[in-house]
């Protein structure tokens, strides 16, 4: 990991638990017994980072792969001409690096104030060929991973600036597992919003302002939203 001001402190030092880890039954360790998280937990150490601070840049080798056990962390790559586009925004439970090969081929920012698992890829890759089970726990959330891409690629390239704000809003609210009128905390503002669907700031807060007028959501603040007819939502987001 290369030295830099913004680079996330790796806090080797703090002793890491795994099976008091508030993310044990759905992160990727969820499949190991006792003795087998004993193992990986040798190989583990805690990382965290302030909002705004980098866990890796793209291009960087990949030296590590990270369970998130608290706060949000987007991906992002950034175009030649200098804009952003962020990729996905990752939640407590999630798991960062693997898929990247050798180098990184994203950046990777705390949106929120960060709680990482991160363990050196070279020893967490031999774990993957003595327990199958953890490979193939690995496979299956790959296979999400790359379907929720897909997904995401329909939203970029064929829905309209609506469409895409209410499926953003509907699939967040599932991943956080907030059910319809109940508060969704929206971590990320509404620039970091623009940047993942490929929009303007303007155009997602006048979206926003839409959808709250026609009484499909409640905005509560800058960073909160309620979900109050779901199903006109997701008829909108074509889901």
């Amino acid at each position: 990991m290369s030295e830099r001001p913004d680079v996330a402190t790796f806090c080797g030092g703090a002793q890491v638990r795994c099976d008091l880890c508030m993310v044990r039954d759905t992160a990727i360790c969820s499949v190991l017994s006792a003795s087998e998280l004993a193992r990986l937990t040798r190989i583990a150490r805690s990382v965290h980072a302030t909002p705004g601070h980098t866990l890796f840049h793209e291009g960087d080798p990949a030296e590590d792969v990270f369970t998130v056990v608290e706060g949000v962390v987007q991906l992002y790559k950034l175009l030649e001409d200098g804009r952003r586009q962020i990729v996905g925004f990752l939640v407590a439970g999630d798991f960062i690096g693997l898929a990247f090969g050798n180098h990184y081929v994203y950046s990777a920012e705390a949106v929120t104030a960060t709680r990482l698992c991160a363990f050196r890829r070279a020893p967490f890759i031999v774990l993957l060929g003595e327990y199958p089970h953890l490979e193939q726990n690995l496979l299956a959330r790959a296979s999400t991973e790359l379907a929720a891409s897909h997904e995401h690629m329909l939203v970029l390239g064929r829905k309209s600036a609506k469409e895409r704000v209410a499926t953003f809003l509907l699939r967040f609210a599932e991943r956080r597992g907030v059910p319809p009128g109940e508060r969704l905390d929206l971590p990320m503002g509404r620039l970091e919003i623009a940047d993942y669907l490929g929009l303007t700031i303007e155009t997602v807060s006048r979206t926003f302002t839409v959808l709250r007028r026609e009484g499909l959501i409640r905005l509560e603040g800058r960073s909160s939203v309620r979900i109050l007819d779901p199903s006109r939502l997701a008829a909108i987001a074509g889901l």
